[in-house]
């Protein structure tokens, strides 16, 4: 399991002692980006080499609810859209998110643009894309409920602090697969909050692919996809199964993910004439078993665009040839 606050704030008791080690070392790692249950869809979330995918302006949000029932839990919201342009004989794509992370009195906040170069090889298309951030981190130590609050160790009111850095991605799409790799933070960025205490963001690294299995039945695929991410000392892969009926403007599916030594979750969605709905729950099977569970909903929109002017499409999603 990588090294990620969200999985130590799991009580008041808990948020003190994080508290604790995030005011008194002066240089904390950790990883901060938060995780979907619905990555599949939101691959600009973590590689900006598959904005503009497919010939479509694509809109998304996600809201996450980790450790549900337990107080200070985890409060993930993401809003995006990409979309691809062509532009100087060549297809390009763009793309905007921010993310919005709260874990007890920390705030992780990101703003993104994105950037991908797209070209046709061996009947697929290859993208390669680079992204930045503005990242912005606060705590609340105004809420900290401690014996010794006159501690000058500790932060009694709210510190903030912002930094820059930069993303890369390369993404290729073929008729029936796709795979990915990508980067964030690969400028380990060093934020300072207040005066005194210091935030060191390692990079972290992406490797997501997925394939479209077409059955006797035209309407039903099952579509097996994976992402393994990892800050280089340790990993988390989440491996999911999604079985997809289809006909005509609708799309539904249900679905298992399975993250080895940490969860599994349960999927459930579809897409509606271009409006996009998913639920997942996720079920820990780690020793860290905290709260309900977590809940996350995905809401998407997506809506055709001519790309040149006879409407020529860059390709077709591998999700629903």
């Amino acid at each position: 399991m990588l090294l990620n606050i969200r999985y130590f704030v799991v009580s008041k008791r808990y948020l003190i002692i994080v508290t604790l080690l995030f005011l008194l070392i002066s240089s904390l790692r950790a990883q901060y980006d938060p995780e979907f249950s619905h990555y599949f869809d939101m691959e600009p979330s973590f590689n900006p080499g598959s904005v503009g995918k497919e010939s479509k302006l694509n809109i998304e949000t996600a809201y996450a609810l980790d450790f549900a029932g337990f107080k200070d839990n985890p409060r993930t919201m993401y809003v995006g859209a990409d979309m691809p342009f062509y532009a100087l004989k060549n297809y390009h794509g763009i793309g905007v998110n921010i993310i919005n992370d709260e874990i007890g009195l920390f705030t992780h906040k990101r703003f993104a643009i994105q950037y991908a170069y797209k070209h046709k090889l061996f009947k697929g298309i290859l993208s390669v894309g680079i992204q930045g951030n503005l990242i912005s981190e606060g705590f609340d130590g105004s809420k900290v409920d401690l014996e010794n609050t006159g501690d000058p160790a500790f932060a009694t009111s709210n510190v903030t602090g912002s930094g820059m850095d930069v993303a890369l991605g390369i993404y290729y799409i073929h008729r029936f697969w796709y795979i990915g790799l990508s980067g964030q933070h690969l400028t380990s960025p060093t934020i300072t909050l207040g005066t005194t205490n210091r935030l060191k963001i390692d990079a972290n690294y992406y490797l997501t692919g997925g394939y479209n299995i077409k059955l006797r039945n035209p309407f039903v695929t099952i579509q097996p996809s994976v992402l393994i991410r990892t800050d280089g000392s340790d990993y988390r892969a989440d491996i999911t199964g999604r079985l997809v009926y289809t006909h005509e403007n609708k799309i539904f599916y249900g679905g298992v993910t399975y993250s080895p030594t940490n969860s599994v979750t349960f999927l459930l969605g579809g897409n509606f004439h271009g409006i996009m709905i998913g639920y997942s729950y996720e079920m820990y099977t780690s020793t860290i078993n905290i709260g309900n569970g977590s809940h996350e909903l995905y809401v998407g929109y997506q809506t055709d665009i001519n790309l040149v002017k006879k409407g020529r499409n860059v390709h077709k999603s591998v999700r629903i040839l």
